[in-house]
């Protein structure tokens, strides 16, 4: 690690702290301090390592998507390359395990819309994953997206319970032609990738699965096995957002991505949990339903 420090600038025999960090399951993170400066270093797997195909240079669009989203609660990329990031610590504690009462739940769901509001009003270039190369239109992007996890699925030998041919024919709808505008998708934004203190959010971490696409992706992770049209407070905080047929289609789609990640990534991570299985297959089941 001596070797990393040194490469982004830091003098190993001024580090006080250098403590690993449990929370990741894809890369390994450690909480590096200095006397006056704190920092968090995450290092990539082996490339050689079983992963899945969207999973190839994380570390460049995690730093990609601070620089974008800088003026937010977000860390600063202090260095990155290939195989590791260095970035700034912000103040405070996952949401995710803390139990929070009503009041502050609400309080905080409203910030979290407002915040997410402001991600979603950076726009890009092109549609897709930073890594896999950009597409001129969200369809092409998604359906590059969604192939790859399928390809992945089978790979890996993952049994799906929905029929990879229904999920492939439903990519031809038109609502995807309904979303012109690459806007910057966290795609991962589950309470423990919320930092919250002192009754605030302090920072969005974890933006490795970043891409530019459709904002109503974001919506499957911000209510994680639930529905966001539920969250009354977070879309208070957001803003209007009209939940019409086209957008009804999408966000169901985006539900199977995401699940279908989900069960795909466990046989590479070796990470299998009954339980999670099964309710990720129920969820997956229920959103292939809308489609």
């Amino acid at each position: 690690m001596d070797s990393v420090l040194k490469r982004c600038g830091i003098d190993p025999a001024e580090v006080q702290v250098r403590d690993e960090l449990a929370e990741g399951t894809y890369n390994t993170a450690y909480r590096i301090r200095t006397a006056d400066s704190g920092y968090i270093l995450k290092v990539a797997p082996d490339p050689a390592s079983p992963s899945l195909t969207y999973e190839r240079g994380l570390m460049a669009t995690e730093a990609v998507f601070y620089q974008e989203a800088a003026g937010l609660p977000v860390p600063h990329a202090v260095h990155a390359e290939r195989d590791f990031l260095l970035m700034t610590e912000l103040p405070g504690k996952p949401w995710y395990p803390q139990k929070l009462d009503d009041d502050l739940t609400a309080k905080l769901r409203g910030e979290l819309g407002a915040i997410v509001a402001g991600l979603h009003r950076i726009s890009g270039i092109g549609f897709g994953y930073p890594q896999m190369g950009l597409h001129d239109s969200w369809r092409s992007a998604f359906r590059a997206m969604v192939t790859a996890v399928l390809a992945d699925a089978e790979r890996y030998s993952v049994e799906l319970p929905v029929p990879a041919a229904k999920i492939t024919a439903a990519l031809d709808s038109p609502a995807f032609d309904d979303v012109t505008t690459p806007v910057l998708v966290h795609f991962d934004l589950w309470k423990g990738n919320i930092l919250i203190d002192d009754s605030r959010i302090t920072g969005l971490i974890d933006g490795e699965r970043a891409f530019w696409g459709d904002p109503l992706a974001e919506m499957v992770s911000l209510a994680l096995f639930g529905d966001i049209r539920k969250d009354n407070a977070f879309l208070a905080g957001y803003g209007h957002v009209e939940f019409t047929e086209s957008a009804s289609f999408r966000l169901a789609f985006y539900k199977v991505y995401l699940y279908l990640i989900m069960l795909t990534e466990v046989v590479p991570r070796n990470s299998y949990d009954a339980a999670m299985h099964k309710l990720v297959t129920k969820c997956l089941l229920e959103s292939a339903a809308e489609l």
